[in-house]
């Protein structure tokens, strides 16, 4: 299916992909504590709607 090479680089690219999101995350930190207070009651909202649709999709099963 993949060759080694193909793998070896795939796994390669997502550590370096990984380690530059985190520094990039890291470095802009500040920021994101002053525009983006309370994204936590979005995000939670998001979920707790995901859940409820699966919720009824199995209740009403």
């Amino acid at each position: 299916m993949f060759s080694k090479g193909q793998i070896i680089f795939g796994v390669l690219f997502f550590i370096v992909f990984a380690i530059i999101i985190g520094f990039t995350y890291r470095k802009d930190l500040k920021l994101h504590k002053k525009f983006y207070k309370g994204s936590y009651w979005v995000l939670l909202a998001f979920i707790s709607f995901i859940g409820l649709i699966v919720a009824i999709k199995f209740l009403f099963k």
